[in-house]
This record gives structure tokens, sequence and C-alpha cells, in this order.
């Protein structure tokens, strides 16, 4: 994957918390349409927990409104935000280095926040080696018999743990190869396998055999 794709620089973001606020917002949207909701709040010089806490709920949603479901995502942002302040006095480093299992508790205890947004977080944000399972994620493993489609959360991340060796930086570009490949190869209908790099490793491999 990455001799074809190259390496792929993630998670987009300046700081850790627009990591964060990307986690957060690219749930059933683009990342495209994030960037438009982040450059929003840039432009608005709204671009820090201080100063988000500080705005109004309808100023907020209209803000993230190119993230879609920004009513849903409005109230994440601030349920998160809540969490920030009230346990931490508003210091994201001292919320990041929380303990892993600890911090990972929290976050899915917060509204808008299920296991892939944490582990994003995470492992994005806070440089923790935890595995992020994504659709791309799922339907490549499915897809090669590597996993069950109907595998829990948990097992295909215990799958990828189990395989390679607890480091953030190559979870961090392993997960975002696979969304490259998901995106630009494994589509859900009509998924082109033969010019996939997966496709063609598979097949070399089998000629070998």
């Amino acid at each position: 994957m990455r001799r074809h794709f190259g390496h792929q620089n993630w998670w987009p973001g300046r700081t850790r918390f627009e990591v964060i606020l990307g986690a957060l917002l690219t749930q059933n949207t683009s990342w495209a349409n994030v960037e438009k909701a982040l450059a929003n709040l840039r432009q608005a010089r709204a671009l820090s927990p201080e100063k988000l806490t500080s705005l109004p709920a309808g100023r907020l949603a209209r803000l993230l409104r190119p993230s879609g479901y920004f009513r849903q995502k409005t109230r994440a942002v601030q349920g998160f935000l809540r969490h920030l302040n009230n346990g931490y006095q508003g210091s994201l480093a001292r919320l990041l280095r929380r303990p892993t299992a600890e911090l990972r508790a929290e976050l899915l205890a917060l509204s808008g926040i299920g296991e892939e947004t944490a582990d994003s977080i995470l492992l994005y944000a806070a440089g923790r080696p935890v595995f992020v399972i994504d659709a791309y994620t799922r339907r490549v493993l499915a897809r090669h018999g590597l996993a069950s489609a109907q595998a829990r959360y948990d097992e295909l991340q215990s799958f990828f743990e189990r395989h390679l060796p607890a480091d953030p930086a190559l979870y961090n570009d392993f997960h975002a190869q696979l969304v490259a490949v998901g995106k630009t190869f494994c589509h859900r209908e009509r998924p082109d396998c033969a010019a996939c790099p997966l496709g063609v490793e598979l097949e070399r491999s089998h000629a070998r055999a």
C-alpha cells in the first residue's frame, strides 16, 4: 500500500485540538466537508477550547453546518468541551495524559463519541498504540478473507494489534493506507480489485506459491 500511495501523513490538523475536532466531525461525511467546517472555525478565530466554549450553540452550529448532521455534531463538540472544562480545567494536555484505557472509557461515555471516534482521538491526538477500525478496514479484511463482515469492532482491532508491533506511527499510517485502498479501489459496489495494490500483491503471492 505504501509503495502505491506513499506515506499518508495523517491526521490532517495543525494542532491536537484540530485533530480531535476532525475526529468528531468526520462521522458520516467526507473529509472535504470537515475541512470546510474547520475553515469556518478558523475564520471565526474559534479553533481553541477556550474560544469554542464561549460560542453560543446556534453560532457553533452554523459554523459546523458543512460537516453535515451539524446539530448532532454541535452537541458532541459541546459535550467534549464540558468534559474538558469540568474535569481538566480546560487543559487538553492533562486530558491526553490519562492512561489509555481510562481515557478511552471517558471518551466513550460522552454523547456522540463511538469506538472509531474515540480510538481516532487516542491514536492521532494522544499518540497511543490503538488501531482504528472503520468501514473501509472492515471491507478490506472481509474481502480478503481475513475476518467476517459481521465481526465486532474489538475483534477486528485485536486482529491488527496481535499481528503488528505496538507502534503509534505504524498504526497511524497503516490505517490511513487502508482508507486510501477503500476510497480508491475497494468500493462498496464494483470494487476495482485488478488495479488494487492488495489485489496485485495477492496475485504475486499465489504465483510464487
